[in-house]
């Protein structure tokens, strides 16, 4: 498994267990309010709680961890791989318009004409970096 795949196990792992925090303090709350009132338990039953709870965690691991490893749609990463059209020529700076927002552009291949087709490859303070789009 590659590095990066490794991260995102355990950093999955990492916010399944932080997000089952207060479900395990509030069950040792149970069990403890339980004990001092001398409520008796079967072993049976912490053993079905804890079967549960491990289920439980699967189940959330499942679900955290693909979304983890989607693309970005928001802020800055987002914008990465966006294509648009210009609006003014890039000299290599102008205007794009992409997602019908116009953006000043830098051109990161040297001139590119109005109507052209261009994909947004970086993002500097709030100009974006383009390229001519490839097909």
């Amino acid at each position: 498994m590659s590095k990066k795949g490794e991260t995102s196990a355990l950093k999955g792992w990492l916010l399944v267990l932080a997000s089952l925090t207060d479900e395990a303090a509030v069950l040792a709350l149970l069990f403890l309010g339980l004990w001092y009132f001398h409520v008796k338990i079967t072993w049976l039953i912490v053993l079905i709680i804890v079967v549960a709870m491990v289920v439980f965690v699967i189940i959330m691991h499942q679900a955290i961890v693909p979304s983890l490893r989607l693309k970005k749609v928001t802020g800055g990463e987002g914008m990465i791989g966006v294509a648009g059209k210009v609006t003014q020529p890039l000299r290599p700076k102008g205007v794009v318009k992409i997602q019908d927002e116009y953006w000043q552009a830098k051109s990161i291949e040297g001139d590119i004409g109005a109507g052209e087709g261009v994909e947004v490859v970086g993002i500097e303070g709030l100009k974006l970096e383009v390229r001519r789009k490839t097909s």
